[in-house]
């Protein structure tokens, strides 16, 4: 079962690639210029989550892709890794899996060369962890 916060790190990921998500059967789309401030999703991706949840979310859906954020919010589907491009997609947890990652139309994705998408990071959690390991390497 996908998690409400897997959902918005799917769409996060997503964000930063261009991908908007669609609403009201193409009336309008949801795209944030920023998605992330430092160890957290920027102000503008909160608003824009906060909209997507609060719309009909029914009628809601990643550019690209046939399921509602509604639906991904059930228990019919889970987030994994595209095996192309290893990004978050949504994947039924029974019966046939979605027909394409929303990677399919990005022409130039994957690109190694580029970063990838990513979460937010606790800068400090981080530093401590490779200070830890750097101390347990030098004993």
């Amino acid at each position: 079962m996908a998690t409400k916060q897997e959902v918005k790190a799917y769409l996060a990921y997503w964000f930063q690639l261009g991908k908007k998500v669609i609403v009201g059967n193409g009336k309008a789309s949801i795209l944030p210029k920023s998605v992330l401030d430092g160890d957290r999703y920027s102000k503008e991706f909160e608003e824009c989550w906060e909209q997507i949840l609060s719309k009909e979310s029914a009628n809601c859906h990643l550019e690209g892709t046939d399921e509602t954020i509604a639906e991904l919010l059930t228990s019919a589907w889970e987030m994994l890794p595209c095996c192309r491009c290893t990004m978050p997609v949504a994947a039924r947890n029974l019966g046939m899996p979605a027909l394409l990652c929303p990677c399919n139309d990005l022409l130039n994705w994957p690109n190694t060369e580029l970063p990838t998408p990513r979460a937010p990071i606790k800068t400090q959690e981080q530093l401590q962890i490779i200070h830890a390991r750097l101390l347990d390497n030098s004993v």
